[in-house]
């Protein structure tokens, strides 16, 4: 069994990986970079914090990245910046299906505990995930951030994802209990399927 974990240089989302190898033969990371709405440092950062990762996974791991920077702009420029956190979502969920296919993985992978950042509204999870068309498994749903942080310790990523790093995209007022076709039309406004192409075009894949 294969799996796309979405994984980024933060507390969480490493923690959800490592819960889910055991049950996995190989897992494939997705990291999306937003640069330039985050340092450039983030990602020797997060190269780091994989390095961790595979050690205590004990299992070799492949990484795409891409450059999601490039649709965060978009979405900046074109759709209403409220809604920037659950458009991003959709997007990373986008990059994760086409990249499942095509390593034949079974589901996808991610990081939320419910209610932590406003994304993850049970209203809003329904709305992102309405453009999967694979399982997407949240291990750390029922978790508070004391618990999932405490594993994070354990398993020697904390260090690493405690860097001052902070996403220049969010808004001020992120909604909250956005509705399916006020998304859709918001994703109107942008040609989806060109900028989905544009970006997995220019992903990069390692292997460490």
């Amino acid at each position: 069994m294969k799996l796309v974990s979405l994984i980024s240089s933060g507390i969480d989302s490493p923690v959800a990986t490592y819960l889910v190898s055991k049950y996995s033969e190989r897992v494939i990371l997705l990291h999306a970079d937003t640069a330039p709405f985050i340092e450039r440092e983030e990602r020797a950062v997060f190269l780091k914090l994989v390095e961790q990762l595979r050690r205590i996974i004990s299992k070799p791991l492949s990484i795409y990245i891409v450059p999601h920077g490039i649709a965060l702009k978009v979405f900046q420029e074109n759709c209403s910046r409220r809604f920037t956190c659950i458009l991003c979502k959709r997007m990373l969920i986008r990059y994760a299906e086409s990249i499942a296919r095509k390593e034949n993985s079974i589901a996808i992978v991610m990081g939320d505990s419910l209610g932590q950042v406003a994304s993850q509204t049970l209203y809003n999870i329904q709305v992102i995930d309405e453009v999967s068309s694979i399982p997407i498994l949240r291990p750390l749903i029922g978790f508070d951030k004391e618990e999932i942080t405490r594993i994070a310790k354990k398993i020697g990523t904390y260090s690493y994802s405690i860097a001052p790093f902070k996403c220049t995209a969010t808004p001020k007022t992120p909604a909250t209990k956005a509705s399916l076709d006020l998304i859709k039309r918001e994703e109107e406004k942008v040609d989806m399927k060109s900028l989905l192409e544009e970006i997995l075009s220019k992903k990069e894949k390692i292997e460490v």
